[in-house]
């Protein structure tokens, strides 16, 4: 069980923890200290965003604050599935940035019963495992991948990339995405940190984020892909239902969203992790 709840926590993300002062919607109206020449690559680049941005639902994608997400979670190793398939609650606030995560476990023979009684909760820096008992740090490991991973998710590289002086946007062209033609737009902030979004050509949704990084080990760079599929409108937002990450191209983990809710409101001690879960919650 333990082990299931720390290869869980890897599955989780979903840097500068979106402290952006000022949401624009439009990509192309966002100020930079060092604007990009005016060549029609850059340019190119700039309005695929913006119609992303529109395709995602425009201000009401860019000003979402909290929301819930129920569903569940597989997990992989060298592609090979893991055999527990987890159903999950999840919660988030964008600023200030916090994640929870509650494990919905089911118990009993003939009438079975879902218990509430794991949670992790994710700050800008840190990672805890929380139960009715209180709260334990989690491996650093797992909390370094989770803050390397949500340094590069699609809410920071628009809210929190996107302003940033010196960040240069390019249009690479189309490429294959899970057999359908997708843009390709890279962007590269000034300290060198760099992304890729592959966008539907259709619609302008965002079907791929690619990013690498160089592994502590082998001192060479893994490639990082989140896969974006199945998008479905809630409260006048596009949602994924399924999102799958990749290590150098060997699947690590498979969501499936079963409901999306953008107007929940969430108690600010939702993200607090020195607060327990009450004991045998259902």
């Amino acid at each position: 069980m333990r082990l299931r709840r720390l290869v869980l926590a890897v599955a989780f993300a979903s840097s500068s923890w979106l402290m952006t002062p000022h949401l624009c919607a439009q990509a192309s109206a966002i100020p930079s200290a060092t604007p990009n020449p005016p060549d029609q690559t850059g340019a190119r680049g700039r309005k695929l965003l913006d119609q992303m941005i529109a395709a995602l639902g425009g201000d009401a994608w860019l000003h979402r604050n909290t929301w819930a997400e129920y569903g569940k979670a597989a997990s992989f190793y060298k592609g090979q599935p893991n055999p527990y398939v987890s159903e999950f609650e999840q919660y988030f606030r964008l600023r200030p940035y916090g994640q929870r995560v509650v494990i919905v476990s089911k118990q009993g023979v003939f009438i079975p019963t879902s218990k509430r009684d794991v949670a992790e909760v994710f700050t800008p820096t840190e990672g805890f495992e929380i139960t009715y008992k209180g709260k334990k740090a989690l491996p650093k490991e797992v909390v370094d991948e989770y803050r390397l991973r949500r340094s590069h998710a699609l809410d920071v590289l628009v809210l929190d990339w996107l302003p940033q002086p010196g960040l240069v946007i390019t249009y690479d062209g189309t490429d294959i995405v899970d057999r359908k033609l997708a843009d390709k737009i890279s962007l590269l902030t000034a300290n060198n940190d760099a992304a890729s979004i592959y966008l539907d050509e259709g619609t302008h949704l965002p079907m791929s984020i690619s990013f690498q990084s160089r592994n502590a080990t082998y001192h060479d760079f893994d490639t990082w892909t989140e896969q974006l599929n199945d998008w479905h409108i809630f409260n006048g937002i596009q949602t994924p239902m399924t999102i799958t990450r990749l290590k150098n191209g060997d699947m690590v983990s498979q969501r499936f969203l079963t409901k999306i809710d953008y107007t929940k409101p969430l108690p600010d001690d939702t993200f607090d992790p020195d607060r327990p879960l009450m004991k045998k919650v259902k």
